[in-house]
């Protein structure tokens, strides 16, 4: 017989074993394996649980983490673009851009000048008179009044005043760039244009200031003479043979312009002299009949005669 004791209150059952067999469980140490394995098992799970949470923390951190440097970088829409830096323009440098294009400019004046010097070359005397404003050509205008048959002495009358051209006088006034300083006869000057001379006038009242401009552009100058003129309706007019210009002032460029495009050129007798021959200096509107025996030059002063220089229609020059 088996003997039950008691230990911790209890009583063990003393386990019973089959002849040739392993003795059979206790009941009550299966209950308390069971409650072992149970405990164990509770154990086990707090464990478990306690790893879990221990690998939760970190991961929450760093997701967390994560969290953060998606909303830095641009949120939860993925990583931010890298911002692109921003080019500050500091401006042109004028320097060179000014200095090209003044180079340009005065390539292109240079070219310019020179084009144009080519377009007046290529023009005729005729043509370059035409383009001065104002100017009238009398030899379009009025042919008619431009021609003679012969020299003729004593007063002329004219239709247009200042005479440029017609019937003239034997003699011509000099025109080797001289300033009358009184008035001189319609005849001579007349007879002077024929040569190619350009007759400057003025009327008598025009100031001083304006008579020394005028001046300048005479004194030195073959083929130029300058008188005073009353009764001018302009305060100047410029002439020669078969042209004439009207202005109101010295410093009027038109002058010069009617000088350059006209001097010798506009000569009915072309390479007659004006500073030699059957010339007279004298002032007065009375014409001068050089006796041909003392006139200037000798015997050109005669109807038919050779003025040096040139022939005129029906005699000298």
């Amino acid at each position: 017989m088996s003997m039950s004791t008691q230990h911790g209150g209890g009583t063990r059952r003393p386990s019973s074993t089959k002849p040739g067999g392993k003795p059979k469980d206790n009941p009550g140490e299966k209950s308390g394996s069971a409650a072992r394995s149970g405990g164990s098992a509770t154990s086990n799970a707090a464990k478990s649980g306690a790893a879990k949470s221990g690998a939760t923390k970190p991961a929450a951190a760093k997701a967390g983490a994560a969290k953060a440097g998606a909303a830095k970088k641009g949120g939860p829409g993925g990583p931010r673009r890298p911002v692109t830096p921003v080019k500050v323009n500091q401006g042109r440098n004028w320097g060179p851009i000014a200095l090209f294009g003044l180079v340009g400019v005065i390539a292109l004046g240079i070219v310019g000048f020179g084009g144009y010097q080519v377009y007046q070359n290529g023009l005729t005397w005729e043509d370059r008179a035409a383009k001065i404003p104002g100017i009238i050509n009398y030899r379009k205008s009025n042919p008619k009044m431009l021609d003679y048959q012969q020299h003729e002495s004593g007063p002329l009358k004219y239709s247009v005043l200042p005479p440029v051209g017609g019937t003239h006088n034997n003699n011509w006034q000099r025109c080797l760039g001289d300033v009358y300083d009184a008035p001189i006869a319609n005849e001579h000057a007349v007879h002077s244009e024929e040569h190619g001379a350009i007759w400057v006038t003025y009327r008598p009242d025009l100031p001083k200031s304006q008579v020394d401009e005028l001046a300048k552009k005479v004194k030195g100058h073959d083929f130029m003479l300058m008188s005073p003129f009353p009764g001018l309706d302009k305060p100047i007019s410029v002439q020669t043979w078969g042209y004439q210009l009207k202005v109101d002032k010295a410093s009027d460029p038109r002058i010069d312009d009617f000088i350059k495009a006209l001097r010798e050129v506009s000569a009915r007798e072309p390479n007659s002299t004006c500073s030699s021959g059957a010339y007279i200096t004298e002032t007065g509107t009375t014409p001068h009949d050089l006796d041909p025996n003392t006139a200037s030059g000798g015997q050109a002063g005669m109807p038919g005669g050779t003025a040096p220089g040139g022939t005129a229609p029906g005699g000298t020059g």
